[in-house]
């Protein structure tokens, strides 16, 4: 087994950059720096995403070498918010870009990016502060439409600053916390990163076959980035990479734990986009019983990854999924552990070489 040294503050930097679906700019001018000297070609397509190609060896065949071409995909993009309205007392209301649990969202600070520069503001719902509210009002989960942001500006200069789609995004600082790393936009940035060090490990043996690997945009809306990278590369083989659930803190039964943190890598049979193939599966469980990587089978009953974008495209393209076991999904506290990430480079590194 091959034991990867990871440069995690590579991952905290990842995640405190901001980047909804349709405005991944920050994260992509990252990881284009980041490829420098890790790809054979770049490349940004016209949706967004980042399509970096790593030829491969290949092999022989009849006297001639074919090579495969295995993509690779993991997105730039985050949940967050966007601008759809501004009252008449400067208060912002906000459209909201992915699944949010609103029961996290309670008086946030957050950030509108806007022409002008970034605006903090404060993101909560309206109503009564428990001071004066009534019983019901204390049980009540506000809907994502009865959230605001207040800029502490007046109407009048809010308008002049400020306009409808301007991005919205919640404020976190990526921290270690024991053993695991602690953000904001680890789904799926975590996976960003995972991409970026297994490139990073290919350098000096290339793999067996083209690699080609995406950094696509606007996942978190219906992995619109992914269905048009794939369509463009036409991969004969795909794995996505994505971040699934860790459930094994209190009040949860170990059947509903999906995976756990510090067990291994994910390695999905299933969610609500895509039934894995089945003999990469077991490539993929095989390989890692033979290199001792520690990994996880892992049935997600509601999701969807960029894997599902790759094996639906065109006539059909053989797909798994790796996922990054993290705690508090969709939060800005999203937690995952280095021994998973380590175990996710291991694994895939071993799989293309």
């Amino acid at each position: 087994m091959t034991t990867t040294e990871l440069r995690l503050d590579l991952l905290r930097q990842l995640s405190d950059l901001n980047g909804v679906p349709g405005n991944e700019d920050a994260v992509r001018d990252f990881v284009l720096r980041e490829l420098e000297g890790l790809a054979d070609e770049v490349r940004v397509d016209a949706l967004g995403n980042v399509i970096a190609l790593k030829k491969g060896q290949g092999e022989a065949s009849g006297g001639e070498h074919r090579r495969e071409r295995i993509m690779l995909s993991a997105h730039m993009d985050e949940i967050g918010f966007l601008v759809r309205f501004i009252d008449d007392k400067g208060f912002v209301r906000v459209q909201a870009l992915g699944g949010f649990d609103p029961r996290n969202l309670f008086a946030r600070n957050v950030t509108v990016q806007t022409r002008g520069g970034p605006l903090p503001g404060v993101l909560t719902p309206g109503g009564r502060p428990v001071h004066i509210a009534t019983p019901e009002d204390r049980k009540k989960v506000p809907e994502i439409k009865e959230f605001f942001v207040d800029l502490g500006l007046d109407a009048e200069e809010v308008r002049r600053r400020v306009r409808v789609g301007d991005m919205v995004t919640l404020d976190q600082t990526a921290r270690q916390v024991g053993h695991l790393i602690v953000g904001k936009a680890m789904d799926d940035r975590a996976s960003v990163f995972l991409q970026l060090e297994a490139l990073r490990r290919l350098a000096d043996t290339p793999p067996r076959h083209d690699v080609v690997a995406v950094f696509s945009v606007q996942e978190e809306v219906g992995l619109r980035g992914a269905v048009v990278a794939a369509y463009g590369v036409e991969p004969t083989l795909g794995i996505g990479l994505d971040v699934t659930l860790a459930v094994d803190t209190p009040g949860v039964g170990p059947d509903e734990a999906v995976t756990r943190l510090g067990d291994g890598i994910g390695i999905k049979v299933f969610d609500s986009s895509m039934i894995s193939t089945r003999w990469l599966v077991d490539e993929l469980v095989d390989l890692a019983d033979r290199e001792g990587i520690p990994y996880q089978l892992e049935v997600l009953p509601l999701g969807g990854t960029d894997g599902a974008a790759i094996q639906k495209t065109r006539a059909g393209v053989p797909s798994v999924t790796l996922s990054v076991p993290t705690r508090y999904i969709h939060t800005i506290v999203e937690a995952v552990h280095a021994k998973d990430l380590r175990a996710g480079v291991d694994l895939l590194v071993a799989y293309l070489r």
